[in-house]
């Protein structure tokens, strides 16, 4: 379910707990809460600052990834393999070692 907050219409009316704002979680189609549940005075939904990370590769390695999924489509493992095992050696990616690992099996290689 998601958490709303609200705040007091009238800040310097509210009590402790709306005066400086309180969350509350209901179903998505419920109407918003109009007034605070202890003193009961009048309050509003106010939109929540949302915090958003992206993680992108830098560019070298977009393009080593890239390089890698086309191998990997064109069902070239051992080309796959070996680009990822390099590429994990030098970025120390342990997700891509496993993917250099899994592109060797597949290939017919023995990893170790």
């Amino acid at each position: 379910m998601p958490i709303y907050e609200y705040e007091p219409v009238n800040q310097e009316q509210g009590c402790p707990r709306c005066r400086h704002g309180f969350e509350l979680i209901h179903p998505a189609g419920e109407p918003p809460c109009a007034a605070c549940p202890d003193c009961g005075r009048p309050v509003r939904k106010i939109i929540s600052r949302v915090g958003v990370v992206i993680k992108q590769a830098d560019g070298e390695s977009g393009r080593v990834i890239d390089k890698i999924r086309t191998y990997e489509n064109d069902g070239m493992w051992s080309h796959a393999a070996e680009l990822a095992d390099s590429h994990a050696a030098k970025s120390k990616d342990s997700g891509l070692k496993e993917r250099a690992m899994d592109n060797y099996k597949k290939a017919g290689m023995d990893p170790s």
